[in-house]
């Protein structure tokens, strides 16, 4: 092999980029709701503060002070009134009421229809993180290909790299899927 093409590198490097998109559906999976309050449900909630969009958990802090409640401590009490608001239009179904700088988020229980159409985002979300792993792949694959065109590797190397470019896209599928079948078991849950 030529020391100019460095497959443990391609490797890695390929690695990093089906982790990351397999950490982005953790963080999509966070934001869906469950039965049980978790303050990862209010993450993708910005807030209109001083002028621009900042993240809920910038400008006041979030608990869970019971298994079906949320709390946000908000720091500036002008902005209790924005938070209030943010929560409401998040599309998760949520009903603050305001104590002086405290929003309380009583979290209601899912219904049957909700936590079929939550499934659905879940699958969704699964299957635009399944295609970011294969555009990797591809991604990689195209960089066998014109390594070998320009004699980096040879034709047997290539088949071989190949070989464990695809085994390690079929393992973070593997970890796509695992991920799902969990979500989708925590929303069902009643």
């Amino acid at each position: 092999m030529s020391d100019t093409f460095n497959i443990n590198k391609m490797k890695k490097d390929t690695s990093r980029r089906m982790e990351g998109a397999v950490e982005v559906l953790h963080q999509e999976f966070g934001g869906l709701r469950t039965g049980r309050a978790a303050t990862s449900l209010l993450d993708t909630i910005t807030v209109q503060a001083y002028g621009v969009d900042m993240p809920l958990n910038q400008v006041g802090t979030v608990s869970v002070p019971e298994p079906r409640m949320l709390s946000v401590q908000v720091w500036d009490k002008g902005l209790v009134s924005s938070v209030e608001k943010a929560i409401m239009e998040s599309g998760l179904g949520l009903n603050p009421s305001s104590d002086g700088q405290l929003v309380r988020v009583p979290i209601p229980a899912l219904t049957e229809e909700r936590r079929q159409e939550l499934t659905k985002v879940a699958a969704k979300y699964a299957e635009d993180t399944r295609i970011a792993v294969r555009n990797v792949r591809r991604h990689a694959m195209d960089n066998l290909k014109s390594a070998e065109k320009d004699g980096e590797i040879s034709q047997d190397e290539h088949r071989e790299f190949s070989d464990e470019i695809q085994k390690l896209t079929d393992e973070f599928v593997g970890k796509v899927d695992e991920s799902l079948k969990n979500k989708e078991q925590e929303i069902m849950q009643v």
